[in-house]
């Protein structure tokens, strides 16, 4: 089975949109193909007519500071994340999620907007981007148009992007200021298999003595990926005690619902999890941020 039959290497966003448009159906984009390929390799998704290659586009491969924000650019390669200085300190947990995604081989071709486009509620790169807050840029035919990254999701690998007409051009996401740090953990299955059974990222800003403002981010506990705002909310003001981690580990049991999946862990022991992840990147923000 021929995984495409024609492949265009587009040179602007102009460019791989007139070829979307213009191509027999499927025409989709792609980056560095490691999920979207290996999906029609495996016949989960039919054969692609045109492949319009984003890669050598010079405005989504960009990572750089734009006034108060940070851009980086959806077809940045995982590894170039990775390495930024930029991205280190304004998103330390993008870059601690970019890390962890696959491995070398996987990281040196894929692209966090593959990430984002394949739209897995648990994609560690997504989940990081959740909790900084991030913007998706995307590219249509009528312009560019800007969208939270939480109003992207609609499912389980499907997302609000129209297929064949729109490709996403990158990330905006909130400069760091003082007092303010992110970290990003997960937990996963130990026999090389690349699926968290729970990750989760987190977002703060302090003063002396206390949280002033949080995003927890989390998956998978859902159909998309999901913020924790019981949990934001009851921290935010609160100092990191002992008492006040307990308190919020509670309230993450009562208000986010996992579930038991046969290729990652049961409801039960991401519950047992959850816990100590919450513990663990909220102090590693918390110390970052003093």
């Amino acid at each position: 089975m021929n995984t495409w039959s024609k492949y265009h290497i587009a040179e602007s966003i102009e460019d791989a949109l007139a070829v979307l448009a213009s191509s027999p159906q499927p025409a989709l984009p792609i980056g560095g193909g490691t999920d979207l390929l290996l999906e029609v390799q495996q016949g989960l998704k039919p054969a692609v007519h045109t492949l319009v290659d984003l890669t050598q586009i010079p405005e989504l491969t960009l990572i750089e500071e734009r006034d108060d924000r940070l851009f980086i650019g959806a077809a940045v390669p995982i590894n170039k994340i990775v390495e930024s200085p930029l991205v280190g300190f304004h998103a330390q947990a993008v870059t601690e999620a970019c890390n962890l995604i696959g491995g070398p081989q996987v990281r040196n071709t894929a692209t966090l907007g593959g990430n984002v486009a394949h739209a897995l509620p648990a994609a560690d790169g997504m989940i990081s981007l959740v909790a900084m807050d991030a913007v998706a840029e995307i590219a249509g035919k009528n312009g560019l148009r800007h969208e939270p990254l939480l109003n992207l999701f609609v499912g389980p690998g499907v997302s609000v992007l129209e297929s064949g007409k729109e490709i996403l051009c990158g990330f905006y996401l909130p400069a760091r200021k003082d007092h303010q740090a992110s970290a990003f953990s997960r937990v996963m299955r130990p026999q090389g298999v690349a699926l968290p059974i729970i990750n989760m990222a987190v977002w703060l800003e302090r003063d002396a003595v206390a949280i002033q403002d949080i995003r927890i981010s989390i998956g998978p506990s859902g159909p998309t990926p999901q913020r924790a705002p019981a949990v934001e909310a009851f921290l935010k003001g609160k100092s990191l005690s002992e008492d006040h981690l307990n308190c919020a580990k509670q309230i993450l049991d009562e208000t986010v619902r996992f579930r038991t999946s046969p290729r990652r862990a049961t409801a039960e022991y991401r519950y047992h999890l959850a816990g100590f992840l919450l513990v663990d990147v909220v102090q590693k923000a918390w110390k970052r941020a003093e």
